[in-house]
């Protein structure tokens, strides 16, 4: 059960890297919401980096798939991101702003090995960020008020992602703290992916075109009309 559990995180983790890759280049746009971007790079590089200074164990080999798909994803955002904020933001200030949150990703990244240690600093912070990335999806759908740069197949894939590990650490090796995190990750990708199939069955729904406005009859009470 465990090496099944774990190769189905590593598949679809890999899956959503790829998928949002290939949506970015087409679309010309960036497929997975910055703080959660510059996390996850941060976490993968990070852990990367650690394990090619000792024994190189599968879950590094992981690691360094996931960190270089990663980077791809990370020249999709700097290369057109801007286009997805307002206009006075401007190059510059797009650009400081995208390396800010990557340095303060890496920062959080450190302290959390500082606090916890290794062992339970990848499991915390691995699984923290996987919950702002839930919520950062949703927001992002609803921020864009449709389905550029995200997919079902992202959805789906980063559920089961974050599932598989779930049930590996939180239920199998008993941890609470992981398995509640777990919980609401999942609560929030069976959102997201509720979403993302109401948007492919009614693209507009996001719009800002609301239903029209009702004749004025349905609003206004009826005049009784007094004879002269």
């Amino acid at each position: 059960m465990e090496p099944f559990l774990s190769a189905l995180s590593g598949l679809a983790w890999t899956i959503v890297y790829m998928a949002a890759i290939r949506i970015g280049f087409r679309q010309r746009t960036y497929a997975i919401p910055l703080a959660a971007l510059a996390l996850n790079f941060a976490w993968e590089t990070t852990y990367t980096v650690h394990d090619l200074m000792g024994p190189m164990s599968l879950q590094g080999y992981v690691n360094l798939v996931w960190a270089l798909a990663d980077l791809v994803i990370v020249y999709t955002f700097f290369a057109f991101g801007r286009a997805e904020f307002p206009h006075f933001v401007t190059r510059p200030m797009f650009a400081l702003w995208g390396t800010l949150v990557f340095g303060a990703s890496y920062a959080v990244q450190w302290l959390f090995l500082a606090e916890f240690g290794e062992h339970d600093a990848t499991r915390y912070s691995a699984f923290l960020q996987n919950l702002l990335m839930s919520a950062l999806f949703i927001a992002m759908l609803v921020a864009r008020r449709g389905l550029r740069g995200q997919t079902l197949t992202i959805a789906v894939a980063k559920w089961l992602g974050t599932l598989a590990p779930t049930i590996l650490i939180g239920v199998i090796d008993g941890e609470p703290f992981i398995l509640g995190i777990g919980i609401l990750c999942s609560v929030l990708d069976l959102v997201y992916i509720g979403l993302v199939l109401r948007l492919r069955a009614q693209p507009d729904a996001l719009s800002d075109a609301g239903p029209a406005p009702a004749p004025a009859s349905v609003w206004l009470p009826a005049q009784r009309v007094t004879p002269p």
